[in-house]
């Protein structure tokens, strides 16, 4: 719903649109702009591949993003814990 002082041809743009805008534009034109025709069993199994990709793809980046900042504190408390074996063995 537009706010009171928008004019009325300028049409609303919201956040989910802006969102759907950047995760896939095409998606976003599609629900604006729908075709006039059904879609063939070869296009919905096509969308339906797409969709998954797509899901995959989001899970992935936000898996790798879950884990990002542990990796490298890890790998630096075990560099201590090497350097500190290393200093109490003597072999330094």
């Amino acid at each position: 719903m537009p706010p009171p002082s928008a004019p009325s041809d300028v049409p609303w743009v919201s956040a989910s649109d802006l969102a759907e805008q950047v995760y896939c534009p095409r998606a976003l034109w599609y629900r604006h702009h729908p075709p006039d025709f059904p879609a063939s069993g070869a296009a919905e199994r096509s969308a339906e591949r797409g969709a998954r990709y797509h899901a995959r793809a989001l899970s992935a980046v936000q898996r790798r993003e879950s884990i990002g900042p542990a990796l490298p504190l890890a790998l630096l408390l075990l560099g201590l814990l090497l350097l500190v074996a290393l200093l109490l063995s003597g072999a330094v």
